[in-house]
């Protein structure tokens, strides 16, 4: 079963989700704050879904910050919701839009 967007952004909105140490190093490593992360999830999409990922279901979200800024932000499913990496795709392994990874 996809995840459900509607529930992943409410429990951002309550700022009921953990960072990862994973990406928390990151999002310092790579100068993405916390508020970057939250406007992905309440504006972006889901672009890739892991249901079968080892560490549980998560997914892939596309969004922009207002700033016009692409990330990729990797959660896992509610209710336990887990920010597992954040990143800017790069034009090199993804399309022009950002959505779709482009073949090795």
């Amino acid at each position: 079963m996809p995840p459900d967007l509607a529930a992943l952004r409410q429990c951002f909105a309550e700022r009921a989700y953990l960072l990862t140490a994973h990406a928390s190093d990151r999002a310092a490593q790579r100068g993405i704050i916390s508020r970057e992360i939250e406007e992905v999830i309440a504006d972006g999409e889901i672009i890739e879904d892991y249901p079968d990922d080892k560490y549980g279901p998560s997914c892939l979200l596309l969004g922009h910050t207002p700033a016009g800024r692409a990330l990729h932000v990797q959660v896992s499913y509610p209710p336990a919701v887990k920010v597992i990496t954040v990143y800017e795709p790069s034009p090199d392994q993804w399309d022009d839009s950002f959505r779709v990874r482009k073949s090795p």
